[in-house]
């Protein structure tokens, strides 16, 4: 055979990859479908509406049940449970399992729970023992019980930057360039005396490009995600004026997270950058200043698109 099975694992599926390994005490149903070089671990069933595939570590004791979609390069860690009823009844089953996806390169950490139905973005990362109970966007990281997003994986080694990945701003007015295609730091002129404090900005001098258009964010939940979209012509510039927010900008290659938590604090991000604004605080005011109006058709809003656009764009740029 083109794959390993340990003498004590049962696999009845003809559809294995080369170089997989199942081990002892797994087992794997004859409609499931496995990619090449996995490691099914001891103690790993999985059923037959499965779909796995390449280079996927299952590690022992993991159930993986029908309607489950694995792709390339995941990581399951021990223990971890999947459900794909949302309201089970003994003998009684639905017309058809809720699908739930696991994205490329995505890493579910030992004792977490994903519930039915969801779909965990590529290279996301959850937390031991979270609770997943609505679909993770694309590098986030979440934790808890529910599952809360408390980071975003930084695009150097796919690290964490939750820790220490903050990246500041200068300290003199100015404009700062970032690790991020066309995305600026600003930090505004301020007047402070005994009558208070003044952060202001011309235009276009300080805020680069024709405003038409103007909206304020507030009274957002901690836990609520905002953006996570790009634009394929507007460009935005964000600004704080109370309390403090976190915002990750993406190019397709590069990713940064910044804290806009002072009026004197300005974001620049062009067309075709993903941004995504959380941690909100609780009195937290967002400004944001746009160069067009509105236009439900300049949004791109889902993660897969917005990379295949840019590296099309990529492509277009060489070949000129």
């Amino acid at each position: 055979m083109s794959h390993f099975v340990h003498p004590l694992g049962c696999c009845e599926s003809s559809q294995v990859g080369v170089g997989t390994r199942v081990w002892a005490f797994a087992h794997v149903l004859p409609g499931a479908r496995i990619g090449a070089d996995c490691n099914i671990c001891d103690h790993v069933f999985i059923e037959n509406d499965v779909v796995v595939g390449d280079r996927v570590t299952v590690k022992c004791g993991v159930q993986l049940w029908d309607g489950l979609r694995v792709e390339d390069d995941v990581f399951i860690g021990p223990n971890a449970t999947f459900t794909n009823d949302p309201f089970p009844r003994s003998r009684q089953y639905p017309e058809a399992f809720a699908q739930t996806t696991i994205g490329r390169g995505a890493s579910i950490g030992a004792n977490a729970t994903i519930l039915p139905g969801v779909s965990v973005g590529r290279y996301a990362m959850i937390g031991a023992g979270a609770v997943v109970t609505r679909s993770v966007p694309p590098h986030a990281i979440v934790m808890g019980n529910p599952a809360r997003i408390t980071g975003y994986v930084s695009s150097a080694r796919q690290q964490t930057s939750r820790h220490g990945g903050v990246t500041a701003f200068p300290q003199e007015p100015g404009v700062t360039a970032t690790e991020v295609r066309g995305v600026t730091l600003h930090r505004l002129r301020q007047v402070s005396d005994l009558r208070g404090s003044l952060s202001v900005g011309e235009f276009p001098d300080d805020i680069p490009f024709p405003v038409r258009r103007y909206f304020v964010i507030y009274d957002v939940p901690s836990a609520e995600t905002r953006g996570e979209h790009a634009h394929l012509t507007c460009h935005e510039f964000l600004i704080c004026v109370k309390g403090k927010v976190a915002v990750v900008v993406d190019d397709g290659q590069h990713r940064q997270e910044f804290l806009l938590d002072n009026p004197e604090l300005g974001l620049h991000m062009p067309p075709m950058v993903w941004g995504i604004q959380y941690k909100y605080s609780s009195d937290a005011v967002l400004v944001v200043f746009a160069s067009h109006h509105y236009e439900a058709g300049d949004y791109v809003r889902d993660y897969d698109r917005f990379v295949a656009l840019k590296q099309a764009e990529s492509a277009d740029g060489r070949s000129r």
